[in-house]
């Protein structure tokens, strides 16, 4: 298995809005083969920097299904508008991928 994580920091007060635009895209993760699972985490606010950390988190069922989905149109279609929402985030995502070495 593979896990695939982007951690968002997103400008205090814009928290609603980064959660509506996740909520609302087109992702057709389902569809995608090797997909298993998603998640979008939410922490703790950081008041002194001024942003709410966030992960989304997916889960493959290996690394090259991952790979194979950053080459697809659907990868794509789901990331077209994604420059669109600039003054939601305090910098670009942080990528993180993690090939499991043991699970329970």
């Amino acid at each position: 298995m593979y896990i695939a994580m982007n951690r968002f920091k997103v400008a205090v007060g814009s928290e609603n809005e980064f959660e509506s635009i996740w909520r609302n895209r087109d992702s057709r993760l389902p569809e995608v083969p090797g997909f298993v699972e998603f998640r979008l985490l939410r922490s703790k606010t950081n008041e002194e920097e001024g942003y709410t950390l966030f992960s989304s988190h997916t889960i493959w069922r290996s690394e090259d299904d991952f790979q194979n989905w950053t080459r697809s149109e659907n990868f794509r279609s789901a990331h077209r508008n994604a420059g669109d929402h600039k003054a939601v985030y305090k910098g670009h995502p942080v990528f993180e991928g993690f090939n499991v070495v043991e699970g329970i």
